[in-house]
């Protein structure tokens, strides 16, 4: 895959489309820092109401800042829910600042729409992090993350002892018959208001992120991965309107809700739900509540195996930075494996390196969390590595949701290819 060079990137870029967003709320964003070397260095993140990553952030600035007097870093936190938009807004005033984080699927468009530099020089340290924690697009690497998570299927020991249900593996995962027969018999017990609860009512990226990797496991997928031309065949295929046939049987089974409460996993922990489809997040007021009786399984193989979404939070440089050598200093000061444990163990995720890993609690090898990291190891898929991705989650969310509501799958996965394939071809994202 080669995108194709940067004219009007900014005018177009996907993102843009977002929610429109006064430029004046970017007016600090830059560097000043000048290109001879030294100063101020802003670095941006979408941490401001994420207590726990941005002290552990604050405390890898710190130490970079009293290890050295030429640069300093300087942290401005964003709210998640406007980040994207302010970084799109300062982009299109060239007002980005030199350090920023990215959400890991949106790392091909804002490389393709030239916000974002090349980390030059770091091949080996980041040849150690796992795959799925990197942002890399055409054989470059523009960024990178302290950590992964890895979905999972949150249930009791004691639950599916009741039923008879088989504990599954990460080498013996269930398979689509065996998950099916068992929700239908967690159902007829009438103990649960929920069999399973695959948290419907999140919005956002958790669609795509949390969706299609079941979409993968039946053998579909959002795009053809060949070239990122087209999701003909692949999004609307035998595979995925199976898929899709069997995602909407879920609600219609009486299964799953339709939608989900506020909290699914507070749901679980009350006793409303038998078997909750989240994020390793849940680990620690799962096992708060349930002991050594939780479980946290790899989802079915519902055809070509286990699948999950790869791929978190991540960190690069921007284009119109004024010191770049002075970021990348940074970036290679942050990236030491003692780092990415601190901000591993602060936001209970999984480090993305095996050497960060052992100097975790719990992730170590014979940890209750390892398996955590297996899962990420093996069942890992990113989404799909083109500029157009912003669009495609936009389109599998409205088109998942339209299939829970009862539209007939293949023509629902019909116009979702089209519209998708309309806007990889007018946006000329490939020579």
């Amino acid at each position: 895959m080669k995108l194709t060079s940067t004219t009007t990137r900014l005018a177009v870029g996907l993102l843009a489309a977002a929610l429109p967003l006064s430029l004046a709320a970017c007016s600090k964003g830059g560097s000043s820092s000048s290109a001879s070397g030294g100063g101020e260095l802003t670095m941006w993140t979408h941490n401001a109401g994420n207590k726990g990553e941005l002290a552990a952030i604050t405390r890898i600035v710190n130490d970079y800042n009293a290890s050295q007097s030429k640069y300093k870093v300087k942290v401005q936190a964003f709210p998640q829910d406007s980040y994207n938009q302010s970084v799109v807004a300062a982009a299109a005033s060239k007002k980005l600042p030199c350090i920023l984080d990215i959400d890991g699927p949106n790392v091909p468009n804002w490389a393709w729409a030239g916000y974002l530099a090349p980390l030059d020089g770091m091949d080996e340290t980041l040849s150690k992090f796992l795959p799925s924690v990197l942002g890399k697009v055409d054989g470059k690497t523009y960024s990178y993350g302290y950590y992964d998570v890895a979905l999972v299927m949150v249930t009791r020991k004691t639950i599916l002892d009741k039923y008879g249900i088989r504990v599954p593996t990460v080498d013996k995962p269930w398979t689509r018959d065996e998950f099916t027969a068992a929700l239908k018999k967690i159902k007829a017990s009438g103990d649960f208001q929920n069999p399973l609860d695959i948290a419907t009512s999140f919005t956002g990226e958790w669609w795509p992120y949390a969706y299609s990797p079941m979409l993968q496991s039946f053998g579909g997928d959002l795009i053809d991965r060949k070239d990122y031309k087209s999701a003909e065949g692949v999004l609307n295929g035998p595979k995925a309107v199976e898929w899709a046939t069997w995602f909407r049987s879920l609600v219609t089974n009486g299964l799953v809700p339709l939608k989900s409460g506020a909290d699914p996993a507070k749901d679980f922990i009350n006793g409303k739900s038998a078997i909750l489809y989240n994020g390793t997040w849940t680990a620690v007021d799962a096992r708060k509540a349930f002991g050594k009786d939780t479980l946290f399984l790899p989802p079915p193989d519902l055809g070509t195996g286990p699948k999950i979404g790869g791929g978190s939070w991540q960190w690069g440089i921007s284009q119109n930075c004024s010191d770049r050598a002075g970021a990348l200093d940074y970036m290679k000061f942050a990236a030491q494996d003692k780092y990415v444990a601190s901000v591993a163990r602060d936001t209970n995720n999984i480090p993305a390196t095996d050497a960060a890993a052992a100097q975790v609690k719990g992730f170590e090898k014979g940890g209750e969390n390892r398996l955590f990291l297996d899962y990420a190891k093996k069942f890992a898929v990113l989404r799909p590595v083109t500029p157009g991705y912003p669009f495609i989650a936009t389109e599998f969310t409205k088109t998942a949701q339209d299939i829970l509501n009862g539209a007939d799958p293949k023509q629902a996965l019909d116009q979702a290819v089209k519209d998708i394939d309309a806007n990889q071809k007018s946006n000329n994202y490939f020579q």
